[in-house]
C-alpha cells in the first residue's frame, strides 16, 4: 500500500456549523466518538501521517468538525467529540446541535465511523449515537480502539458484546479492534472506508 489515497489526505478547513461546511457533493466519511476515544490518532494512524490531526490530552478540543480532503471529491470529518462536561453547557449545546445537524442534513456523508475505548465501550453516548445513526439509516463501522490495553482474550470478549449490541440495531454496522498504537486493524478500517468512498 505504498501510495494508498490516505497518505494524500490534507487538512482542508474547519467548520463550525453546516453552513460552513464545504459544497455537499461526494463521498464523505465521519468519524465521531467520545472524547478521548482515540479518534485524532485513528486519523492519524488510517492516513499514515503524524500530524494530520492535532493529538490532544485534553478530551474536549475538537469542538469544530474539521474536514480533511483525499481528492476533490473525497474527505474525512473528524466531528467534535461528546460526552465530555469541562466545558459550559451553553458550549457543549451548541456542538451537540451542529454535530445533530451535520450528520442529518449531509448528503454526501456516506457512513459514520464510530470511535469507542475497548475498555469502555456502550456508554449510554454511544448507544444513542449509534440508535440515531440506525434511525437515519446511516452505516457505522465502530472501531473499538485503544486494543493494545487489553490482552487476546478480554479484547475479543469486548469485540462479541459489541457485535450482539449492533446486531439488535437495524441498518449496517460492523466492528473491529484497533490500536494506533500498534497499528492494529488498519487495513480492515481501510477496507471499509473504501467502500464508502468508493474507491
Amino acid at each position: 500500500m505504498s501510495d494508498h489515497p490516505y497518505r494524500r489526505a490534507r487538512f482542508l478547513t474547519s467548520a463550525a456549523r453546516l453552513a460552513q461546511c464545504p459544497p455537499d457533493q461526494g463521498f464523505e466519511v465521519a468519524f465521531a466518538g467520545r472524547s478521548n476515544a482515540g479518534k485524532s490518532s485513528a486519523i492519524n494512524a488510517l492516513c499514515e501521517q503524524k500530524g494530520l490531526t492535532r493529538v490532544s490530552k485534553t478530551p474536549g478540543r475538537t469542538r469544530l468538525i474539521n474536514f480533511f480532503e483525499l481528492d476533490p471529491e473525497r474527505r474525512l470529518v473528524d466531528l467534535p467529540g461528546y460526552g465530555y462536561a469541562k466545558v459550559s453547557n451553553q458550549v457543549r449545546q451548541a456542538w451537540q446541535e451542529n454535530l445533530a445537524e451535520y450528520l442529518e442534513k449531509r448528503r454526501c456523508l456516506n457512513g459514520l465511523v464510530l470511535l469507542m475505548d475497548v475498555r469502555h465501550p456502550l456508554k449510554p453516548t454511544d448507544q444513542a449515537m449509534l440508535e440515531w445513526a440506525a434511525g437515519m439509516g446511516l452505516a457505522v463501522h465502530v472501531l473499538l480502539t485503544k486494543a493494545d490495553k487489553l490482552k487476546r482474550g478480554p479484547a475479543g470478549n469486548v469485540l462479541r458484546q459489541v457485535r450482539q449490541a449492533l446486531d439488535d440495531l437495524p441498518g449496517e454496522h460492523s466492528v473491529q479492534l484497533f490500536s494506533a498504537l500498534r497499528r492494529q486493524g488498519l487495513d480492515e478500517a481501510r477496507a471499509v472506508l473504501d467502500r464508502w468512498l468508493q474507491l
